[in-house]
């Protein structure tokens, strides 16, 4: 006899039991796990959509430059499926937390007189929804040394918006900001920590490149563009969160 264990696709655990049939006649099992978001599940769907299996592939694919019917086209599945599975996905961080627990380990380790100043380049970069007169703005900053984006914001091009990055880069505790030379950050940073040029930005401007090139809907000159301000947030939002704060989105 061979017993092969029920594991819950969302959390892995086998505190499963069953959980009586659904409507098309098939078994439901129930993760008793209180930390689990998932709380039902059936382990073979009709449709194939509702696999976990398909649906990462559809995070995956929309992280990887294709759009909502490129990739319903590939999956042979629903836009609209592809879409709804989008609006589930977890809460985005936008604040790098790894990086913001490391700095803390260091500043309780490490003597003031050997700890290095946090230095940040600060940018943002222009994308549109729906239409070019629609604006949709990046805001945010990386580390000057490892190129790692700190936080983020995605808003209209006004001050309140780098106000609010800087707000969530309070934390990490600046030392040096190097900018361009919109006024949003001259008006908002102290003369002495703050530096305009080029020169200095060339790590975020780079970024900006990876950003465009991974992602169709931000390239330049595309017909591929966000119909909704909240696909376009959450698009960029997974990229970052999954391949800049290294979570498992």
């Amino acid at each position: 006899m061979v017993l092969e264990p029920v594991l819950c696709p969302s959390c892995g655990s086998d505190d499963v039991v069953k959980h009586g049939p659904s409507a098309e006649g098939k078994q439901r099992y129930k993760c008793r796990n209180s930390d689990c978001a998932r709380c039902t599940f059936i382990r073979q769907y009709s449709y194939r959509a509702y696999q976990p299996a398909v649906k990462q592939q559809i995070t995956d694919m929309a992280l990887n430059g294709s759009g909502i019917r490129d990739t319903a086209r590939v999956l042979k599945i629903s836009p609209t499926t592809v879409i709804e599975t989008l609006k589930k996905s977890p809460k985005l961080k936008a604040v790098n937390e790894a990086r913001l627990a490391q700095l803390d380990v260091r500043q309780t380790t490490i003597e003031l007189s050997q700890w290095q100043d946090l230095e940040a380049e600060a940018d943002e970069m222009w994308s549109f929804v729906q239409s070019k007169q629609q604006q949709r703005w990046l805001w945010h900053a990386i580390d000057h040394e490892t190129r790692e984006i700190l936080a983020y914001v995605l808003a209209d091009h006004k001050d309140a918006a780098f106000l609010e990055l800087k707000a969530l880069l309070a934390p990490f505790g600046i030392t040096q900001w190097y900018t361009d030379a919109w006024g949003a950050y001259s008006r908002h940073l102290n003369p002495e920590v703050h530096t305009v040029g080029k020169t200095n930005t060339q790590g975020i401007e780079r970024k900006h490149l990876t950003l465009r090139t991974r992602i169709k809907r931000l390239a330049r000159k595309t017909i591929c563009f966000s119909k909704s301000e909240w696909l376009h947030d959450t698009v960029i939002g997974l990229f970052i969160n999954r391949f800049e704060f290294k979570l498992p989105i």
